[in-house]
């Protein structure tokens, strides 16, 4: 049916045009003549005034309609000139765009049809050029004109909005008329002719929600206090229609997503009035508890909660803070519990929003309060000291047995278990002490020595008897209290001169003590001789009571030949209680000293020997002599090496220097293999030759009657100029230079010397002229020449 409808449309439209048409055909030959495009009044160019011509034929502004799908082509138009008598001798031609392609043209009649469909959005308009000519001449009768073709629309194109979805975000809670956003259609018809391009927009889907505006395509909202909460996304579908929305009219649709953007209108909410929580006495503080959380239907910004304490008996024991990837409020434990003490605490949090919208104040408060019930749990504690340390005294010396003091724990557990104590064994290796592991009383096991180890640091265990991985651990500081069991003795060994000439009451040395014992037990030191010797007839004490004392000389005259050597005991006691003392000996010797009391030497032999030579003189002469037996070991030594010659000449080296050249050549008279013209050194020419086998300090100039000729080729004074030269050369090393040229030449008659094939070769060459050849060539003639005489011999 639609279709039919659409039929009718167009035979109705075509309808219309025709009329047009034929109603422009009758206005034109009421108006029978137009004023030509080509006959306005002009100025020549000298001023002339150019009268227009009046147009012969008839012409107008032709129309056709697009999409027209007729059987025949369709009538565009029709040309008519005035000189047309009918008679068929004027000739109408057509040109320009679309000419003889889509519009063609009757030249008799000047019928112009459209042979193709046309359509309006492809091209709206076409301008031709129509001219009538002579038919028999083709001579112009009157001068081109131009006409336009217009192709009339029709409403054959639905409107098309330029997205085919929309996305777009609004406000929860918006008021009504908030504008969301606008979609736009578009519609390639004529928008000046008709209603085809009239667009009203309507919406098909998203009501009661959402509404558009007819003419401009503004979405906006429809309803009051839309909740996000409730519904976050709407799909809403927008048609634009055209011919004004009338019924006839083409549609397009879009899709618009429109979501609802969150605000702050809930407050936080817990889900329940009371959380109920426990931990137990032994955690930490950090530990965490538990966890609640208020529940907040907003998102992002408008969701973040935060916590805090606000009251309750546990605000000192328990805090609390905000995760906010959860949005949970966590209870952490601030101090330690004790279960024996409290049992129970109670806490009122509170969570709000972090960001609050003004515009919702109204709503009531953003916050939200619960009740946080934490039970505390009975753990299985260790043993606890009493003490945090422990620090005792016993006695040096003390007998084996003896209490040192005594360690004390508890269990802080309501059932108070017994305890048991034990000593660290890697704190007391040496096992000095013993512990009751009853009653936590500490004893010695062997005799403890101050000077040896003053402070013992053990570390006592206290475990419950049925409980053994529930323990605890004690430091335990013994001090060893000081006896005066160390008398006192010589801080340094002493040992005293005393010169022969010393005067009466002279001191010579000053001697102090030391005594292991502590302060308590050691000085003030007292120095004095033993009593049997109290009237020592040489020496004497003074002691200085500064725990030092002087030893002093009672006569004169002491001598090395008599006695080099005195023994002296000396008393000393310290201050404890009971005082303790030892005897210490020290050793005086006799030395022998100048005027000035300065030693000079204290050996006795040394004394006998005063006529003859010191140790050190002794000395100094046996260094002298190990040092001269070195000086010639050494010579001797160096006197055996041979040096070695840089060059190891053979024994037949005849100090020559011989340079040879590997070129044998073709013969005395070969001339063309070798120029004897290389053999000359072109420095010899001018005179100087210098010596190639050495570097020459100095330059000198030859004689002038040494000079060879230049183009000489006898090789016997070339050579014997070298050698001349060589010899008369104050360069040269002491030893002959001889330069021997390898030029055999060709042409020789004795033809080759080599005797490698003559052992296995017959030659009859007769070698009888050897014998005239002299006596350098006589052992070759004997060898070559012998031949007959040894045929005959056999």
């Amino acid at each position: 049916p639609k279709m039919k409808e659409d039929n009718c449309l167009h035979a109705a439209l075509i309808c219309l045009g025709m009329l047009y048409y034929s109603h422009a055909i009758t206005t034109e030959k009421l108006n029978h003549t137009r004023p030509s495009l080509h006959g306005h009044h002009e100025k020549g160019k000298e001023g002339q005034v150019l009268h227009r011509s009046k147009r012969g034929w008839v012409w107008n502004q032709f129309f056709v309609i697009e999409e027209y799908t007729g059987p025949d082509p369709v009538l565009v138009g029709r040309l008519h000139s005035d000189i047309d008598s009918g008679d068929g001798n004027i000739k109408y031609i057509l040109s320009g765009e679309g000419a003889g392609i889509i519009f063609v043209i009757d030249d008799k009649s000047g019928n112009i049809h459209a042979t193709k469909t046309l359509d309006r959005e492809e091209r709206a308009q076409y301008t031709l050029t129509a001219q009538a000519v002579d038919r028999n001449t083709n001579r112009p009768l009157e001068p081109p004109s131009e006409f336009i073709v217009k192709v009339q629309d029709i409403n054959d194109n639905p409107p098309e909005f330029l997205h085919e979805n929309y996305h777009a975000n609004v406000p929860e809670r918006s008021n009504v008329g908030t504008s969301v956003i606008q979609v736009t259609a578009s519609d390639a018809d004529d928008p000046t002719y008709g209603n085809s391009a009239k667009l009203v927009y309507s919406i098909l889907e998203g009501q009661p929600y959402f509404s558009v505006e007819a003419q401009t395509g503004i979405i906006r909202t429809a309803l009051p206090n839309m909740d996000r909460e409730a519904k976050e996304e709407y799909h809403v579908v927008i048609q634009a229609k055209d011919m004004g929305g009338h019924m006839g009219g083409l549609s397009g649709t879009t899709k618009v997503t429109i979501t609802l953007t969150d605000v702050n209108d809930n407050p936080p909410k817990f889900p329940q009035s009371v959380y109920q929580m426990s931990v137990s006495e032994a955690a930490v503080p950090g530990e965490e508890v538990g966890r609640v959380k208020a529940k907040d239907p907003d998102i992002g910004e408008n969701g973040l909660v935060a916590y805090s304490i606000i009251d309750g008996d546990g605000m000192d024991m328990f805090e609390i803070t905000t995760d906010y990837e959860t949005q949970e409020g966590v209870v952490k434990l601030k101090k330690v519990l004790d279960f024996e003490t409290k049992k129970s605490y109670s806490l009122k949090v509170e969570a709000a929003n972090v960001h609050i919208d003004p515009k919702f104040i109204s709503n009531g408060p953003f916050k939200d309060t619960v009740t946080v019930k934490i039970s505390v749990e009975d753990a299985d504690e260790p043993p606890v000291f009493l003490k945090p340390s422990y620090i005792f005294e016993v006695q040096e010396n003390a007998a084996s047995g003896t209490v040192v003091g005594k360690v004390h724990a508890k269990d802080p557990d309501a059932a108070n278990s017994a305890i048991r104590y034990s000593i660290d064994r890697h704190t007391d290796l040496e096992r000095y002490f013993i512990i009751n592991a009853e009653d936590g009383n500490i004893k010695t096991m062997k005799a403890l020595d101050r000077e040896e180890i003053a402070w013992h640091n053990i570390s006592v265990f206290a475990v419950e008897v049925h409980k053994q991985h529930q323990e605890a651990k004690v430091p335990v500081a013994i001090k060893v209290v000081d006896v005066n069991d160390n008398a006192p003795k010589f801080a340094a060994a002493y040992e005293a001169f005393v010169c022969e000439n010393a005067r009466s009451n002279q001191q010579f040395i000053t001697i102090s003590a030391d005594d292991k014992d502590d302060s308590a037990n050691g000085p003030r030191f007292i120095f004095s001789l033993p009593p049997e010797i109290i009237h020592n007839p040489n020496f004497t004490l003074r002691d200085n009571r500064d725990n030092t004392a002087s030893v002093l000389v009672r006569r004169e005259g002491f001598s090395r030949q008599k006695q080099d050597l005195y023994l002296l005991p000396i008393v000393i006691s310290d201050g404890g209680l009971p005082p303790m003392s030892s005897t210490n000996t020290l050793t005086i010797r006799v030395c022998g000293c100048d005027s000035n009391g300065s030693l000079l030497s204290c050996n006795a032999e040394a004394y006998i020997l005063n006529a003859g030579l010191s140790t050190g003189a002794l000395i100094a002469i046996l260094a002298c002599i190990v040092i001269l037996l070195v000086i010639v070991v050494l010579f001797v030594t160096l006197k055996r090496q041979k040096k070695e010659p840089l060059i190891v000449f053979e024994e037949e080296d005849v100090r020559e220097n011989i340079i040879t050249y590997d070129d044998e050549g073709g013969g005395e008279e070969d001339t063309e293999a070798f120029d004897i013209a290389t053999l000359q050194n072109p420095d010899g020419i001018n005179g100087f030759i210098p010596r190639k086998d050495i570097k020459p300090e100095y330059q000198y100039m030859p004689r002038p009657g040494l000079r060879p000729a230049p183009n000489s080729v006898d090789v016997d004074d070339f050579i014997n100029t070298r050698i001349q030269e060589a010899d008369n050369d104050p360069t040269a090393p002491p030893y002959d230079s001889i330069q021997i040229y390898g030029y055999e030449g060709r042409g020789s008659v004795a033809g080759s010397l080599s005797s490698l094939e003559s052992a296995t070769t017959d030659s009859d060459l007769d070698y009888d002229y050897l014998q005239n050849w002299g006596p350098r060539f006589k052992k070759l003639a004997d060898l070559y020449g012998s031949k007959d005489a040894f045929d005959d011999d056999s």
